[in-house]
Parts: C-alpha cells; sequence; structure tokens
C-alpha cells in the first residue's frame, strides 16, 4: 500500500445489502496490512433480520482459526451474559470492528498474543461495519468494549463514563439507520479481572459480569 494512500477497506466493499456478498468480498479486503498476518478475514455472522447487533474489538485467536466471530472464550461468556439477559443469540447478529486478528507472538511456543487496533486500523475497517449496519438495520446496536464504542461514537468516547446509556450514532458513522446504541464492557475485559473498567479496585470478575449482563437487560429493554 502506498503511504500517499490512507488505508481504507471501502474500495473493496460492495455496493450491496447482501451478507453473504458482503461476505465474501471481506475474504479479498487488502484495506489494511492487518491481512497478512492473519489467518482469514472473520466477518460478522447472523441473521440479517436480527432486531440487534452485538459489535466487538477484533477477533481473537480461536475465532482467527474458525473463520467465525466470538467462538473463543469471550465468546462463550458472551453466550453466558446474553442467556443471563433473556436474549437469544440466535436471533442476533454479532461482529468487530476490525476483521482480522492483530497480534504479536509469543516468546515462546507459538501462542499468539492479542495486540489492540491502533486508530487508523479502526477507522481502515469501519466500511466494512457500516456496509453490516446498513444490511442488518438493527433495532438497537451494542458496543463491546472501549475499541468498538469509539468505533461508532467517535475516538473521545468513555467508556466509563457512559456504559449502559442510551446513545445514538452521530457523524462518525454514515448510514441510513438510528438505533439505540448501548455500550458496555467486552466479555474478554471479564475473564481479565477488570478491576477498575467500570467502577473501581473493589469490582471483581462476578461484579463485572454482573455489570455485563445489566447493560444487556437495558439493550434487551429497547426492543
Amino acid at each position: 500500500m502506498s503511504r500517499a494512500t490512507k488505508p481504507s477497506a471501502a474500495p473493496f466493499v460492495p455496493d450491496t445489502v447482501d451478507l453473504d456478498k458482503l461476505s465474501h468480498a471481506a475474504e479479498g479486503c487488502r484495506g489494511c496490512d492487518l491481512y497478512r498476518d492473519a489467518g482469514q478475514t472473520v466477518f460478522g455472522a447472523g441473521s440479517r433480520s436480527a432486531r440487534m447487533m452485538l459489535v466487538g474489538e477484533q477477533p481473537g485467536d480461536q475465532e482467527d482459526r474458525a473463520g467465525e466471530p466470538f467462538v473463543g472464550p469471550a465468546g462463550k461468556l458472551l453466550n453466558k451474559a446474553l442467556d443471563a439477559a433473556d436474549i437469544d443469540r440466535d436471533l442476533t447478529y454479532v461482529t468487530n470492528a476490525v476483521k482480522h486478528f492483530k497480534f504479536i507472538p509469543a516468546e515462546r511456543g507459538k501462542r499468539r498474543i492479542h495486540k489492540k487496533p491502533n486508530r487508523t486500523e479502526i477507522v481502515a475497517c469501519r466500511p466494512w461495519l457500516i456496509a453490516e449496519l446498513a444490511a442488518v438495520q438493527p433495532d438497537v446496536l451494542v458496543c463491546l468494549g472501549a475499541t468498538a464504542a469509539q468505533a461508532l461514537l467517535g475516538p473521545s468516547f468513555r467508556l466509563t463514563e457512559h456504559h449502559g446509556e442510551l446513545l445514538h450514532l452521530d457523524g462518525e458513522v454514515d448510514v441510513d439507520v438510528d438505533p439505540d446504541v448501548f455500550a458496555t464492557i467486552h466479555p474478554s475485559a471479564v475473564l481479565r479481572g477488570p478491576s477498575a473498567v467500570l467502577r473501581g479496585p473493589s469490582e471483581d470478575r462476578d461484579d463485572a459480569f454482573d455489570a455485563l449482563v445489566a447493560d444487556l437487560k437495558k439493550a434487551a429493554a429497547a426492543l
């Protein structure tokens, strides 16, 4: 990619609301350099008629190997949280702000360690997310984690200040859909033991999980 060219997936996104065609096209995306090391593109999954869309940060190691979003430990915890919030995952659409796994290799062994995507990579991949929003037209959009929230609500968004609040898309996203937007922690943050993600050092994993479920219940109530 030329240094003079601003990284963007836009040239690779077809003008369609057919999710199968979008997913197929995404396999050949070269909008940023993350495709070079990742095993494959991990597009969203779910029904085009889903009323709730959930957006995470990026696929992890297991998602990269399987080619499907939220199939690893974080995905299993998300399923548990959705069940606790009385939300049927089969009736949702799940995806990520970035479609390729960004990682660094472990010093020893074959393990690949998650690395947070930077703002350039997030913005470059956003045309795929906008295409998914246009295709699904969800009534409710849930951002799982700060990266997903900032991809859709702007880089100044602070999850600690606005999690669980009713929000709406702003100028960051140009799409003909206006879902109710909610932001909450990413399931992987619960697994890591997010002592300071939402409330403070006294919070443990059970408290973090309960906070995630509470935010999901607020999103479900908006349906």
